[in-house]
């Protein structure tokens, strides 16, 4: 009896530790075919080898999912991908959705989808909205996991889709923080992507040991410093809180702004609706209807992110180092990043090669940007402007970094002595300043409007 007991306790030992290793996984890839997948929008093929799932890709065909036959809604989930060429740029969605009408009956595939990134860019682990809003959180929000992918190697991704937030890994790496509402539930996909050249046929993607928990999550918080791109409206995420951030529009009262060159917030003009701050439209001219907005308060070294929306033709800018203190009439000065709708409104064609178009440092500095990383009129876009305590300065649209530059340095000062800003003293050279919004009589859109100091 006593040998019989011993025996019961290792086993219940055992399988405590087994538990215990395994957690509540389920393996969604049996190692040996392909139940509970089918392969969808594309003609690229997928096959099982030696518990591996090898995606082949085939020239002339677009974008190819291996997807769940089953949705899901909160979850996490591993899966080990290998990739051995440049031109086999892959991805994993994460509850993703799937149109069979679109495309002429072809198919089309969106949402969700965690990249992998074989190029030079190396945006891997970061998070693309397949198919219809495009990039979220490219890896320009989060240099240092540039270099956890590895070409020619597995690569694990853990990816955490709970509630409103997905969190990414690649081989322990923290990657990338996204906070969205959009879809709640969806399949999870393995992408072999289209190809350019004809040479590039047959090339592989590899999948295995794909799993996912489902039930008695227990996600694990970041703990590093990581950018989160949240597209809900004024709220902050306990990391955010964690490294300093706060809101700068709290979306319901204009406390913390007022008037610039006044004491109180604007009586008219500038309004404030379901968490939204809409300047609205006039006559087109510079700060003589309802004027500019500024903060009560002063920074010198900070992380600035801002969520705007323009109307087709819109001209405003979000102003940094304003001081105050020129006394002049229209727009108060400072440094400022353009918001502009580039197709629409003239100022783009004006300046010096495109030094006045949209995320630009206005008059200065062009924005290096694509027209595929901005989003339309009537769409939300994300600006982001850092400004270093050593004085480098960046700008960012849509998570991609577009200008970079040195506050006081020679190169600054000669582009400032042939800009219609020479005329002012050490412009855009103050220890701190506050920041503005601009009324440039069109209606422009804001929220989002957060703030951390840096040191």
């Amino acid at each position: 009896m006593k040998f019989k007991i011993a025996y019961l306790a290792v086993l219940t030992l055992l399988s405590l530790t087994v538990q215990a290793q395994t957690g509540n996984w389920k393996n969604l890839f049996n190692g040996k075919d392909l139940s509970g997948w089918k392969a969808v929008a594309g003609k690229a093929t997928f096959e099982v080898k030696d518990g591996v799932i090898e995606g082949t890709a085939v020239h002339g065909t677009g974008n190819t999912f291996l997807v769940t036959d089953q949705m899901y809604t909160d979850f996490i989930l591993e899966v080990d991908l290998k990739i051995n060429h440049i031109s086999s740029n892959s991805g994993i969605m994460a509850r993703g959705q799937f149109d069979p009408a679109a495309r002429n009956g072809q198919g089309l595939v969106y949402g969700y989808q965690i990249e992998a990134d074989p190029t030079p860019r190396a945006w891997s682990g970061g998070v693309y909205d397949e198919a219809r809003r495009g990039w979220f959180y490219p890896l320009d929000l989060n240099p240092a996991a540039k270099s956890a992918f590895k070409m020619g190697e597995w690569n694990t991704y853990r990816i955490e889709a709970i509630g409103n937030t997905i969190k990414t890994w690649i081989n322990g790496q923290e990657v990338a923080y996204f906070v969205d509402d959009m879809d709640a539930k969806g399949f999870i996909g393995l992408q072999v992507h289209s190809i350019q050249n004809k040479e590039d046929e047959g090339r592989k993607t590899y999948f295995r040991n794909v799993r996912i928990q489902t039930e008695n999550l227990k996600p694990i918080p970041f703990k590093g410093d990581v950018f989160v791109v949240s597209t809900l409206k004024n709220e902050l995420t306990d990391l955010e809180k964690k490294n300093g951030w706060k809101l700068l529009f709290d979306g319901k009262t204009n406390k913390g702004w007022v008037g610039a060159y006044k004491n109180t917030f604007p009586e008219k003009g500038w309004n404030i609706q379901d968490g939204i701050l809409t300047i609205q439209k006039s006559d087109g001219s510079e700060s003589n209807s309802f004027g500019d907005i500024v903060t009560t308060e002063m920074f010198s070294a900070f992380d600035l992110a801002f969520d705007f929306k323009i109307t087709e033709g819109a001209n405003s800018g979000v102003k940094y180092f304003v001081t105050l203190s020129e006394g002049n009439k229209g727009s108060a000065i400072g440094l400022e990043y353009q918001i502009l709708d580039d197709v629409n409104h003239p100022d783009a064609k004006q300046g010096i090669d495109g030094n006045r178009t949209l995320a630009s440092l206005y008059d200065l500095i062009k924005a290096n940007k694509q027209p595929r990383f901005v989003r339309k009129p009537g769409e939300w876009n994300q600006g982001r402007i850092v400004v270093y305590p050593d004085n480098r300065v960046e700008h960012y649209i849509n998570g991609v970094k577009v200008i970079e530059y040195v506050r006081g340095s020679k190169e600054y000062r000669d582009l400032v002595a042939i800009s219609k800003y020479k005329v002012w003293p050490n412009f855009g050279e103050a220890k701190e300043g506050r920041i503005l919004l601009q009324d440039h009589g069109d209606e422009v859109s804001y929220k989002n409007i957060k703030i951390k100091p840096l040191k």
